[in-house]
C-alpha cells in the first residue's frame, strides 16, 4: 500500500526523453548516454535464482523413539505441574472451610467459651 507505483525496466521512459526542459532556457545533458545509442544493449537485470527445493524429513527408527519419548516426558512434567497445582488448589479450600467453620461456631455460641 506505501511502496511506490515503478513501472517496470522495460516500459519505464528513457532519460533522454523524460527531461523536462526549465523555464530558464538550461537543458540539461544527461550522464549517461547508452540508451540513445542504437547499437548499445542495455544492461538487463540479473533474474533471481530458483528456489533450491529442500529434502523433505527423514524420519529413521532412531529419531521416532527419540520424538515419543520427548513428546512422553512433556506430557509427564505438564501432568505433573497440573496435578500439583490442583492439589494446593484443594488443600487451600479445605483449610479456608475449616477456618470458615471454627469462625462460625465461635460466633454463635459466645458464652460458651
Amino acid at each position: 500500500m506505501f511502496t511506490p507505483k515503478i513501472p517496470p525496466p522495460d516500459t519505464a521512459p528513457t532519460p533522454a526523453t523524460s527531461l523536462v526542459q526549465p523555464l530558464t532556457g538550461i537543458t540539461h545533458t544527461p550522464a549517461c548516454t547508452c540508451h540513445d545509442t542504437p547499437n548499445v544493449v542495455p544492461a538487463q537485470t540479473p533474474v533471481p535464482a530458483a528456489p533450491v527445493a529442500r529434502p523433505a524429513i527423514q524420519l529413521t527408527p532412531g529419531s521416532l523413539i527419540v520424538a515419543a519419548t520427548g513428546g512422553t516426558a512433556v506430557v509427564l512434567v505438564v501432568g505433573t505441574v497440573l496435578v500439583s497445582m490442583l492439589l494446593a488448589t484443594a488443600i487451600t479450600a479445605a483449610s479456608v472451610a475449616i477456618c470458615a467453620v471454627v469462625l462460625r461456631s465461635l460466633l454463635n455460641r459466645p458464652n460458651n467459651r
